[in-house]
């Protein structure tokens, strides 16, 4: 039956280590594993720039196939990234059946950012929560979770509960009411210190430099009295 899921081709992967898996990464492959199905993990490499685009398509189920073999529906069960380049070093997929829901992490998109008074007096916007965990079949599976925050004020608490999952999804989340999408705190003020105890401080320092004489330097001036009052002795 024909679909209009976007098909990965990988080819089977029989080396393994990491000599191996590092030499895959300058060919421009990434090293991955299909699970589930019932049956023994599958090892894979696919070309690095193929696998970027069909991850950037929209919908989370895709169809594998290992060289000309059947598809396969699947759907990403991990994504491996460089901590400081952001390429994809490697990538688990989980086998699933259609007609068998399963839980899935989605991402949380804010909608109206620009438009809540709260943002427009110069309030903060923390995004908390960015990413939800949801069942569904995995055809329902979707792109991401829509949360409006364009009435949003000052103070404002955007709770997971008030959120309406798209139909056929059901939000994975044990407390709704405590699961916090996103906040709206008031303006951040920077306190700056007041120019009088700067110039106070400023004058106690200089006084003390004038008025007071170090113990050295009295220590010093007593000593160089002393031969005076010997010498005047001796010539007496």
């Amino acid at each position: 039956m024909a679909t209009d899921r976007a098909t990965l081709k990988v080819s089977e992967r029989t080396g393994f280590g990491s000599r191996t898996t590092r030499r895959l990464r300058r060919d421009g492959l990434v090293p991955g594993v299909v699970y589930g199905g019932g049956r023994d993990a599958r090892a894979f490499e696919v070309p690095e720039r193929e696998v970027d685009r069909i991850l950037a398509g929209p919908g989370a189920l895709i169809d594998v196939s290992f060289g000309d073999g059947a598809a396969t529906p699947v759907v990403v069960k991990e994504q491996q990234r460089h901590p400081v380049r952001g390429s994809l070093v490697h990538l688990d997929l989980l086998e699933v059946k259609l007609d068998v829901e399963i839980e899935s992490e989605v991402p949380v998109e804010l909608l109206g950012t620009e438009d809540a008074p709260g943002v427009k007096e110069g309030g903060v916007l923390e995004h908390v929560t960015r990413e939800l965990t949801v069942r569904a079949l995995p055809t329902a599976i979707p792109e991401s979770i829509v949360a409006d925050v364009s009435g949003m004020d000052i103070n404002d608490t955007l709770q997971l509960s008030a959120l309406a999952p798209p139909e056929g999804v059901e939000f994975v989340a044990d407390e709704p009411d405590e699961l916090t999408i996103a906040t709206l705190s008031p303006p951040r003020i920077e306190e700056e210190p007041e120019p009088e105890l700067e110039e106070e401080a400023e004058l106690v320092g200089e006084e003390g430099e004038e008025g007071e004489t170090p113990e050295g330097e009295a220590a010093a001036e007593g000593e160089g009295a002393a031969p005076e009052s010997g010498e005047s002795g001796d010539e007496g």
